[in-house]
């Protein structure tokens, strides 16, 4: 693979997982100033020559969501005024998504929006980590990569496979999911069936599947305020679940999150590196990080060559 026209570009959103693609592409990160103006206006310039160069920008938008959205923005606007061949913009963690849809009178449709400013801006194609809705592809008039980081994690859990293990949807909208994770893993399904009143809080309501002296196992795309985690915990284990483990694609962990998963009786919770950890949750004896680098990397390198990426669907 030739790298004189390949460029990985970053803003702030997350260096160390853009460092760590670099890596494992063999090639040196993009030279890049991002400064802020007194007033907190963001002033960026690229440090070096993109003229007909593949340019890939790795930014999740994650905390300061806005502030990262912005960056990538104005990333990719001046990679296009410096004549680039091509802007893939790399969303590891796609901000905005949950709010995909109309669901209440004269309310926005965010994940619309951010499509449509990646657009204008001039990003030519996308490549993202497991959306919170799959259909948010459709927003996009340019070609998306929507890449899941199931194999990463199956390969974690594998190596510890039981045969007393029970697959678990905390949600109906996750059963696809899960239901990957556990053909992968040759485990039986549950679900659990809750209602959402307000935005960040969950009522468990009961549980569809055998897991009575199970070992189970809750696959989610995103772990917010650590709520929803907690007391799907509390359901299964007073269901007859012997033991209760989590993962998770998404560290957002805002709040409260790192506090109620150390007090609740999860025995692990294991995430990825899309989003940066803080100091509380990189302290925590319950929580483990499995790295997407390898995967990005494999999805650049295709993208890059114009070969197939499906390989690394799941």
């Amino acid at each position: 693979m030739k790298f004189d026209k390949l460029k990985v570009f970053t803003g702030n959103s997350n260096p160390p997982l853009a460092g760590e693609v670099c890596v494992s592409l063999g090639c040196e990160l993009g030279a890049c100033s991002v400064r802020t103006f007194s007033d907190g206006e963001i002033y960026l310039q690229i440090k070096e020559n993109v003229r007909g160069a593949d340019c890939f920008v790795i930014q999740s938008t994650c905390t300061p969501v806005d502030r990262n959205i912005m960056e990538l923005l104005l990333m990719i606007d001046a990679l296009k005024r410096a004549s680039a061949d091509r802007i893939t913009a790399v969303l590891p963690y796609y901000g905005y998504a949950r709010q995909d849809r109309k669901d209440k009178p004269r309310v926005p449709i965010s994940a619309k929006l951010v499509a449509s400013l990646l657009e204008r801006a001039g990003a030519n194609r996308i490549l993202s980590l497991d959306l919170h809705a799959a259909q948010i592809q459709g927003f996009f008039d340019i070609p998306v990569d929507h890449l899941f980081a199931t194999p990463v994690m199956i390969e974690h859990f594998r190596s510890g496979e039981s045969e007393d293990l029970t697959v678990v949807s905390p949600d109906a909208g996750g059963v696809e999911r899960a239901r990957a994770f556990a053909k992968r893993l040759n485990a039986p399904l549950a679900i659990i069936d809750k209602r959402r009143e307000e935005p960040n809080v969950a009522d468990v309501m009961h549980i569809v599947g055998d897991v009575v002296d199970r070992r189970c196992l809750i696959v989610d795309d995103l772990i917010d305020t650590g709520g929803t985690l907690v007391k799907s915990v509390e359901a299964l284990l007073t269901a007859g679940a012997k033991a209760v483990s989590a993962c998770a694609t998404h560290a957002v962990l805002s709040g409260r999150a790192v506090e109620r998963i150390e007090q609740s009786r999860i025995s692990e919770v294991v995430l990825t590196n899309s989003i940066p950890l803080g100091e509380a949750a990189a302290r925590s004896g319950k929580i483990r990080v499995l790295s997407v680098a390898p995967l990005l990397a494999m999805a650049i390198q295709s993208i890059h060559e114009d070969a197939s990426v499906s390989k690394l669907f799941v």
